[in-house]
């Protein structure tokens, strides 16, 4: 498949739009599902590329997966077929797929070994498995790394709870070692643990199967490990996916339309709203739902003293490096200067070339920091021919495409679908010019 987006851009897009389920959210749970032999309903679940593999793997691994609704399933995993784990068929489709190496952690915690292939999903810089790996063995895993196969054997005789500091507070790293952790012999102590939402949510499905984990949406968190057998069902619906939120913010701002984003779970969005705010966009939060008015033009502003603003990426709670593009696009036709600093991935600035040839002014200092001059909405970006990097850069071009003059084709466009759910559709909804081209 290559599929195209056609667009015709400089239209501002108004209405309602729901956020989607949390894809980073959906894969650790989905994951999780494997620990218990009883059945796991889980709601709010997005229909995208990466969410669907990872339940065509787990039923190919043997789990009975029914469709409750569009977005609502059960999971029941009472008979895993361990051989399929070594299979050719699993490497290749695991492979593709970053959400695969978290079927690791169910496995050790049920039959005390598991497999993990290289990791595939986005080309956005290195995306190194050590925390993962080093976490298990301090539970008293050994690996072997396939050179040929390229792909992790783990097995371990039991699982032992311990006390560990994490070399850096990975999401996926955090929710692999807990799901192990919490069949783990003892009390085991997780430092420097990741505590987004996403994780915090993991946390709570975990507890409601019968784990005892302390210490939720801390970077300390203690696990009191329990019996694999004691673990029950349970039901669970997933967050709002923030990147959505951060994304329809921006597309507001970018085109001059006015939308409203409701069911936002506005709670956990953390500094994503303040961020945006920065960049001159106004909003206003109505219950769960965040307004964005039509405005025609918004400010940067300057820190205490006039320095020039500077938005980073940081683990949670600063800002997500997810909706650093999205942010980066937003600033190209506001008034005032911005650098931007991409810490965690040293790749995902190199879209900012399609955007230079759009007509925005931009100066890549390196592969981590970007300049950004507005144009204030003064000189439009103009329509291009572009192809989609990664995920979150796509959404960032095809929000760049909307709001710029003329017609624009986003090539590529599976990496789009990988993490938004019918994205084309919402937006003719808004009021969009957007067609598919198979």
């Amino acid at each position: 498949m290559n599929n195209s987006f056609e667009i015709y851009g400089g239209i501002p897009l108004n209405g309602e739009v729901t956020p989607q389920g949390a894809k980073n959210e959906a894969l650790q749970i989905i994951a999780s599902t494997l620990l218990t032999k009883e059945k796991v309903t889980i709601h709010n679940i997005p229909d995208i590329l990466d969410v669907r593999t990872l339940i065509e793997l787990v039923q190919d691994l043997g789990v009975i997966v029914e469709r409750l609704s569009s977005n609502s399933y059960s999971f029941l995993a009472d008979n895993i077929n361990l051989e399929y784990l070594i299979s050719p068929e699993y490497k290749k489709k695991s492979g593709k797929l970053r959400g695969a190496v978290m079927l690791a952690g169910p496995f050790l915690a049920r039959f005390k070994k598991a497999y993990i292939p290289q990791p595939g999903g986005d080309k956005i810089g290195r995306r190194r498995l050590d925390t993962h790996i080093l976490g298990f063995e301090k539970l008293g895993v050994n690996y072997h790394y396939n050179d040929e196969e390229h792909f992790f054997q783990l097995e371990a005789k039991e699982l032992v709870g311990t006390y560990m500091l994490l070399d850096e507070p990975s999401v996926t790293g955090t929710a692999n070692i807990l799901m192990a952790a919490i069949v783990a012999k003892g009390k085991t102590r997780i430092y420097n643990a990741a505590c987004e939402p996403y994780l915090q949510q993991l946390c709570r499905i975990l507890n409601r199967m019968g784990a005892k984990i302390s210490g939720i949406g801390s970077n300390l968190l203690t696990v009191e490990g329990v019996d694999v057998d004691s673990l029950k069902g349970c039901e669970h619906t997933i967050l709002a996916d923030m990147i959505e939120v951060g994304s329809f913010i921006g597309l507001a701002a970018m085109t001059g339309g006015s939308i409203k984003i409701k069911n936002c779970n506005v709670k956990y969005l953390g500094c994503i709203p303040d961020t945006f705010q920065r960049l001159g966009i106004q909003m206003e939060i109505i219950n769960d739902d965040i307004l964005i008015p039509a405005q025609q033009h918004y400010k940067i502003n300057r820190f205490i003293g006039g320095d020039i603003l500077t938005i980073y990426d940081h683990p949670w709670p600063g800002f997500t490096p997810d909706l650093l593009s999205i942010a980066l696009v937003v600033a190209t036709q506001a008034k005032g200067t911005v650098l931007f600093h991409q810490k965690m991935f040293e790749s995902r600035l190199f879209f900012t070339d399609k955007l230079i040839d759009m007509g925005a002014q931009i100066v890549l200092c390196d592969p981590h920091r970007a300049v950004v001059v507005g144009l204030d909405k003064q000189t439009k970006l103009r329509g291009n021919t572009m192809v989609s990097p990664d995920i979150r850069a796509g959404l960032a071009l095809l929000i760049a495409a909307l709001s710029s003059e003329g017609k624009s084709i986003i090539q590529n466009i599976e990496q789009i679908d990988r993490g938004y759910e019918n994205i084309d559709t919402r937006l003719q909804a808004l009021g969009a010019r957007i067609k598919r081209i198979e």
